[in-house]
């Protein structure tokens, strides 16, 4: 299991949700927040390793992390 240096100021657990519903879930979080926020987002859906760096690059947020746990990931996004 590895570990990141970041530490998240939300975590949002979408594990076992099916694609987009973890891609969703962040949206849905980090409209309402504030700048600089970080996000851990939880996933067990292999497809938000590319969906969510794609939506962070357009939606200009930071992609700092994804850490590949042993049965889910950790996908670390800082609001701009």
């Amino acid at each position: 299991m590895s570990e990141s240096e970041y530490e998240a100021d939300v975590t949002i657990d979408s594990r076992g949700a099916g694609c987009p519903g973890p891609l969703m879930d962040l949206i849905g979080k980090i409209k309402s927040a504030d700048a600089g926020m970080v996000f851990e987002l939880q996933t067990t859906d292999s497809s938000s390793k590319n969906d969510v760096p794609e939506w962070v690059e357009k939606a200009n947020h930071e992609l700092l992390d994804i850490v590949d746990h042993d049965d889910y990931w950790s996908i670390f996004v800082k609001k701009s």
